[in-house]
């Protein structure tokens, strides 16, 4: 699934630079269950990058408001901006969402581990924040252990 993306370092993410690779697409910088995310991958981002995996976070934000959104909270990997919905649209995260009783698009929580090749080798999609980073830290040694 090779793609490129501007990121909240300032350059553009070239995926396939960057493989084996988590990538999480999440709706909106600033939210409570966003920031609680990003938090968790941070927390165990220095275990994912000893089995060799880059953490990379999606959204359909801004990259200005990334780089506040990762400064804020300290986060120590990038965050891609995806403001075409390109790449959501590739991975088929863009789902129609109530809100108030009305519909709109939106991102669906969803997470995939990406190979050596970038083929998805896992995927969760609906994701539920409580203990997510940790469930894919425990897939990822479960793959590497196979």
């Amino acid at each position: 699934m090779p793609f490129s993306l501007p990121s909240s370092s300032g350059e553009v993410f070239d995926a396939a630079q960057h493989l084996p690779l988590i990538v999480y697409f999440y709706p909106k910088d600033h939210t409570a269950g966003c920031t609680t995310e990003g938090l968790d991958f941070n927390h165990l981002l220095p275990e994912f990058r000893a089995l060799g995996y880059t953490v990379v976070g999606i959204s359909r934000d801004s990259v200005k408001t990334h780089q506040n959104f990762c400064a804020k909270q300290g986060f120590q990997f990038e965050l891609l901006s995806d403001t075409d919905e390109s790449v959501c649209k590739q991975f088929d995260v863009l789902k129609l969402k109530k809100m108030y009783g009305k519909e709109h698009l939106g991102v669906e929580r969803s997470t995939f581990v990406l190979n050596e090749q970038g083929e998805i080798v896992h995927e969760w999609r609906k994701v539920k924040v409580a203990n997510h980073a940790q469930e894919v830290l425990d897939t990822v040694k479960r793959i590497q252990a196979a």
